[in-house]
C-alpha cells in the first residue's frame, strides 16, 4: 500500500508540474499579446497624429467640405454627431433604463419576459447594418422621415436600446436584496423602493453602460449611411429634419480620395473624433464618480 501511495503521489506532483509548466507558457502567451495589441494601437494612433496634428487649425471647425484640401472643413460633419449623440441619449437613455427596471423589478415571470429578455440579449449583439436595413425600412419610408438627422438619431436609438438595458438589469440585479427588504419594511412601496434606493445604487453601473453604448454609436458608419447619411452638406443644421452628415462618414470619404492632402484631412478628422469620444466619456465618468460619492 505505501507503495501504490508513494506512486499515486509521485503522479500528482508530476501532473501538478505539467500544468503549472502550461499556466506560466499562457500567461506568458497572453502578456505578449496584450504588449502586441497596445504596440499596434500606439503605432496606428502615433501615425494619425503625425499625419493630422499640422491639419488641426481653426479653420477645420469653421469651414464646411470642399473640394480644395485647404478649404475643407468638419463643420458640418462636427453639428451632425453632436446632435445625432444628443437626440440618441435623450431617448435612449430614459427608455433603455427604464426597460431594464421594469423587466428586472416589475415584470412577471412567464414566458412572455422569458421571451423578451432572450430576444434583447440576442439584439444587443446584432450587426449594426441590420439596424441601418430597419430604419431605413422603418423611419425613412415607413414614417415619412427621410434622410434626416430624426431617422438617424431613431436608428442609433434601436442600436444601443439592448446594450443600456442589458447593462441596467445587471447592474440592478447586483443591488443587494437586503437594501429592498429593508426598504419595503420602513414602509416603501415597490416603485419608491426601485426609484429611491434599488436605482440609487446601482446608477454608477448604469452610467458604465451608458458610456459603453453611446460610444459605439458616435463611431458607427454602416448603419446612417444605410439610411441615406450624405457625405457632403454646405450648411448648418437647423432642426432635427434637416438632412446631415457625421465624422466618421467624413472621414470615410476624406480617406477614398486619391490626394495626400485629404488623407491628412483625415487623419485630423479622426483626432477630432478621439476628442468627441474621450470628452463624451470623460463627462459621463465624472458624473458617475459624482453619483457614486453622492449616494
Amino acid at each position: 500500500m505505501s507503495a501504490i501511495s508513494s506512486l499515486r503521489d509521485l503522479t500528482y506532483e508530476r501532473q501538478l508540474t505539467i500544468r503549472q509548466r502550461k499556466g506560466r507558457v499562457l500567461e506568458v502567451i497572453a502578456f505578449f499579446s496584450i504588449l502586441l495589441g497596445i504596440a499596434i494601437l500606439l503605432t496606428l494612433l502615433i501615425d494619425v497624429f503625425l499625419d493630422g496634428l499640422p491639419w488641426l487649425h481653426p479653420r477645420l471647425f469653421t469651414e464646411f467640405p470642399s473640394r480644395f484640401p485647404e478649404k475643407a472643413g468638419l463643420r458640418s460633419a462636427l453639428q451632425g454627431s453632436i446632435w445625432l449623440m444628443v437626440f440618441t441619449a435623450l431617448m435612449a437613455i430614459p427608455i433603455g433604463v427604464g426597460a431594464g427596471i421594469y423587466l428586472e423589478e416589475f415584470a412577471p415571470k412567464n414566458r412572455l419576459t422569458e421571451f423578451i429578455e432572450i430576444n434583447i440579449a440576442n439584439l444587443a449583439g446584432v450587426p449594426s447594418i441590420i439596424y441601418g436595413l430597419l430604419g431605413l425600412g422603418l423611419f425613412v419610408r415607413g414614417l415619412g422621415l427621410g434622410r434626416s438627422l430624426l431617422a438617424g438619431a431613431l436608428t442609433m436609438t434601436l442600436l444601443v436600446l439592448p446594450i443600456i438595458i442589458v447593462t441596467t438589469r445587471e447592474a440592478i440585479r447586483a443591488v443587494p436584496r437586503s437594501i429592498r427588504l429593508a426598504a419595503l419594511a420602513l414602509g416603501a412601496n415597490e416603485w419608491e423602493t426601485a426609484r429611491d434606493h434599488v436605482l440609487a445604487y446601482s446608477m454608477p453601473a448604469i452610467l458604465t453602460g451608458v458610456i459603453l453604448a453611446m460610444s459605439r454609436a458616435i463611431g458607427e458608419t454602416a448603419p446612417l449611411i444605410t439610411i441615406g447619411a450624405l457625405t457632403y452638406i454646405a450648411f448648418d443644421l437647423r432642426g432635427p429634419l434637416d438632412i446631415f452628415t457625421v465624422l466618421p462618414i467624413q472621414i470615410f470619404n476624406w480617406v477614398s480620395l486619391p490626394q495626400k492632402d485629404f488623407q491628412n484631412l483625415a487623419a485630423a478628422g479622426i483626432i477630432v473624433l478621439l476628442a468627441l469620444l474621450l470628452s463624451m466619456n470623460a463627462i459621463a465618468i465624472w458624473l458617475r464618480n459624482r453619483l457614486f460619492i453622492r449616494w
